[in-house]
Order: C-alpha cells, then sequence, then structure tokens
C-alpha cells in the first residue's frame, strides 16, 4: 500500500504463522510411514516375471523389479489366493509401431551362477529371422496348452524356446507359481528347479519396446531386476495383469489354452504349500510340463 502522493507506506503486518499442534506432526509422520512401507512391500512382491534368489543369498524371497507405484485401481480388493474374476475376452496382442530388421542377431551369455539342474546347449547365436509365427504344444498334467510363438515380438526369445523345448529342458518341469488375484492373474512356469530360483545356465537379452502391455492371452518372459536375465522361466497370462513393459512378450495363448488355464485359476493356490506373501503361490491343481512340442 501507498501514502497520498505515491511515497510508499508501511506494509500490512501480516499475523505471525501458526505452529503445527503435536497431534498433527504425529498424524503427518505417520502417514508418510504407512505410504512408505506400502510402497515397499509393493516392490517386493508386485510382479510376476520375478525369479527367486538361489539359497544363501536373500531368504529366497523374489527380485523385484517394478519401476512405478500400485495400479491405479488399488491393492488387491480379495483375499490373497482367492480367484478374482477372470476376463472372458482376449485382450489386443501388442505390436511393434517399428518393425524390426529381418534377420536380427541373437547372442546368448552363459551364467555359470545360476542354478541349472538340467544341462542344455546354448541356442545358436547368429542371425535370426524376425517374422512368422511357431506353433508350440504344452503338454501337461492339468491339460493340453497351445502357444503361437511370435518372431516379429521377439525374435530371439522364440530362438531360444524353441532350443531348450527341442532338447526336452521343460519336460518334467512344474508350473510353481500362480498368482488370481486383481490385477495379477498369471502361471509361472519352466523353472527346473521349481521354487523360482532356476534357469538353464545362460541368460537371454530382453526384447521389450515401450508399447508392451500384459492381458488375457499373452506369453511373456520372467527375469530378475537387472536386464537381459531371463532364461527359462515364462508366465502365461490368463487375466489382467498391470506390470511395467519390462518383460519379453513373444506369443499368444490359444483359447483351450486359456480354458486349461481358468480352471487352474479356479481352483485357487494351496494353502498346505508356502506362497511369497502377495497371494501368489503353488497352483492347488499340480501342473507339470510332460513335453513341449513344435
Amino acid at each position: 500500500m501507498s501514502e497520498p502522493g505515491g511515497r510508499p507506506g508501511p506494509y500490512p503486518q501480516l499475523p505471525p504463522p501458526k505452529r503445527p499442534s503435536a497431534t498433527a506432526v504425529v498424524l503427518v509422520t505417520g502417514s508418510v510411514v504407512v505410504v512408505v512401507v506400502m510402497v515397499l512391500a509393493f516392490l517386493a512382491f508386485g510382479s510376476p516375471g520375478f525369479l527367486r534368489k538361489p539359497d544363501g543369498q536373500a531368504d529366497g524371497e523374489f527380485w523385484s523389479s517394478m519401476a512405478s507405484p500400485l495400479p491405479s485401481s488399488g491393492p488387491p480388493s480379495v483375499t490373497p489366493g482367492t480367484p478374482a474374476a477372470i476376463p472372458g475376452e482376449r485382450a489386443p496382442m501388442p505390436k511393434r509401431t517399428r518393425p524390426l530388421a529381418d534377420p536380427v542377431t541373437c547372442a546368448f551369455t552363459p551364467d555359470p551362477g545360476a542354478p541349472a539342474p538340467k544341462k542344455v546347449a546354448l541356442p545358436p547365436d547368429g542371425p535370426a529371422p524376425s517374422t512368422g509365427t511357431v506353433a508350440v504344444r504344452l503338454a501337461t498334467t492339468a491339460g493340453d496348452i497351445g502357444l503361437s510363438l511370435d518372431r516379429a515380438l521377439a525374435p530371439c526369445t522364440v530362438v531360444n524356446f524353441l532350443s531348450l523345448a527341442r532338447q526336452g529342458f521343460y519336460d518334467g518341469t512344474s508350473c510353481h507359481r500362480l498368482s488370481v488375484t486383481t490385477g495379477l492373474q498369471m502361471l509361472q512356469c519352466g523353472d527346473p528347479v521349481g521354487d523360482g530360483t532356476g534357469g538353464p545356465g545362460y541368460t537371454i537379452r530382453d526384447e521389450v519396446f515401450p508399447e508392451l502391455t500384459y492381458g488375457r492371452g499373452v506369453l511373456a518372459m520372467a527375469k530378475t531386476t537387472a536386464p537381459d536375465t531371463g532364461g527359462s522361466q515364462f508366465f502365461l497370462v490368463f487375466g489382467e495383469t498391470d506390470i511395467p513393459p519390462d518383460y519379453t512378450v513373444f506369443g499368444s495363448i490359444d483359447d483351450p489354452g486359456l480354458q486349461t488355464l481358468d480352471a487352474i485359476a479356479q481352483r485357487g493356490i494351496d494353502p498346505a504349500k508356502p506362497g511369497i506373501g502377495d497371494g501368489s503361490g503353488p497352483p492347488k491343481t499340480p501342473v507339470t510340463l510332460t513335453h513341449v512340442s513344435s
């Protein structure tokens, strides 16, 4: 404000700021702690593509690689292990906006530190086509699951999967992890150890892109927090799965295969076997891959 004649006058005196009460401080601090704990808990368990750390490294918990907070729908709205509603419609398959070169060059890296009770030869390095699909059938103790591997999405991952299948690597392995809760509906398979720690003794490169999504009918690779750490474990998505585009999608599941997965999901998690605290765990219906053919 100013005095007549344009001279600046004294500014009005503002009241001193109020000191927050002790109760307000406690409430704010408590809220921050709760949020931090919730975020850390979700980062530890919230995503399906995790591989378990081998014994002696971290009590067997799963590695997490979530880069985003909880889905907009919030935490699971059902009791852990209880089947949530499974969507009946297929999700659209992701597509690359820019096609890959054809062929691409694949390379596979030995990983002597990874548990590999089944010894297999590395897939061949070198050129691989990035067009076309390959039909594969998973014969399991719970019913057959048909797959269509898509070279346009992930050509080197397709080379890897076919190499493992043709060497009999998957025969006799179990699908060790089922999740049926809201936002995480998938079955994870391909571990020769059977607890999430195993692999083929080598790693493969990620083949991801920003447009990746994971919905009913999608086939994708599991990995650790680090890039390019996939190997043999994969997951079959039969419902809603809200995760970032960090996991290579390399094919789709046929309708009879989805019906098999639905039946497994409806029976839920086996409460007699240990889970990992996020509602996922061994399926109540045991699922063993008896043979994978292409």
